[in-house]
């Protein structure tokens, strides 16, 4: 079977799972997929591999990595160019291994493809293995969601708009010219003709340095916050985008649950010279994933 030659991106998870071992002591699991390609058709990477607690460090990591890449290229997958890891407890662990790989690391939630994998296992697989703590366990502490805070004076636009798209204009995104893209397969979302709500930013002489700003959030949803629009971005980044009359609030709420509902919590975020331009200078497809 012959190699790609492209380089990917990997989406990794290194963490406890619900199982505990013959040792009391919990299992843990190093989870990596490839990001999907909305232009490459086929099933995508994967590896799964167990790590006992007394094994969790980088340099397990590091070699499991280098297990994984060797893996892929035995099945013709492309290499790894970046992974994104979306645990912030574990940021400082993966950025150790990865450096030593010469992988560029990206802390970002923006790992749809990993979360969803990681749900199905949660209810599929691990169940199943010997020593699953069912039942209730002792919940983890909410985390303390930070402020949002106001967009740099160089990256705000000089207005906004609400918008909304049927799902299969989304799924023709990457015919559509735009400088900077951000697109996920959306096979599974719903029907083409269920609505997207989603944003449009707008400037009249800076939209395309914008956009590259945006890209490099790693954006990954829309939420209303009382009366606050706020973009979530990274892994822990929150900016606020605007601040809303409640009427208006309220309703973005209503439209954003009604998208997780309809079309697997699909949103999108565009930035634009103005109403009319042809094109996008930034276009991202987000999805309102729960954390996990």
């Amino acid at each position: 079977m012959s190699v790609a030659t492209d380089q990917a991106e990997w989406e990794l998870d290194y963490y406890s799972r619900p199982i505990l071992e013959p040792d009391g002591k919990k299992r843990w699991e190093l989870l990596i997929c490839s990001t999907p390609s909305v232009e490459a058709a086929g099933p995508g990477f994967r590896f799964a591999l167990r790590c006992s607690a007394s094994n969790v460090n980088s340099q397990w990591l590091k070699q499991s990595l280098e297990q994984a890449i060797d893996q892929a290229a035995a099945e013709g997958h492309a290499p790894p160019r970046k992974l994104r890891c979306w645990r912030a407890s574990m940021r400082t662990m993966v950025q150790r291994a990865a450096e030593q790989l010469s992988l560029e690391l990206i802390p970002s939630r923006r790992c749809y493809a990993l979360v969803e994998w990681l749900q199905q296992r949660q209810l599929e697989v691990y169940p199943a293995e010997e020593g699953y703590m069912a039942g209730p366990l002792a919940p983890a502490p909410l985390p303390v969601q930070p402020v949002a805070v106001p967009l740099p004076e160089a990256a705000r636009g000089d207005s906004w708009s609400w918008a909304s798209l049927p799902l299969g204009a989304l799924r023709e995104a990457a015919e559509w010219d735009v400088s900077f893209a951000g697109l996920v397969p959306l096979a599974a979302a719903g029907a083409d003709d269920v609505m997207v709500s989603g944003l449009r930013l707008f400037s009249a002489t800076r939209s395309l340095a914008i956009a590259g700003w945006v890209a490099g959030l790693e954006p990954v949803r829309l939420e209303v916050s009382g009366q606050q629009l706020v973009l979530e971005a990274g892994l822990e980044d929150r900016w606020l985008l605007g601040n809303l009359e409640a009427e208006e609030a309220e309703a973005a709420a209503q439209a954003f649950r009604a998208a997780r509902d309809q079309a697997g919590g699909v949103q999108f975020l565009a930035v634009q010279s103005g109403e009319n331009q042809n094109g996008f200078d930034g276009f991202w497809v987000l999805r309102d994933l729960p954390d996990a």
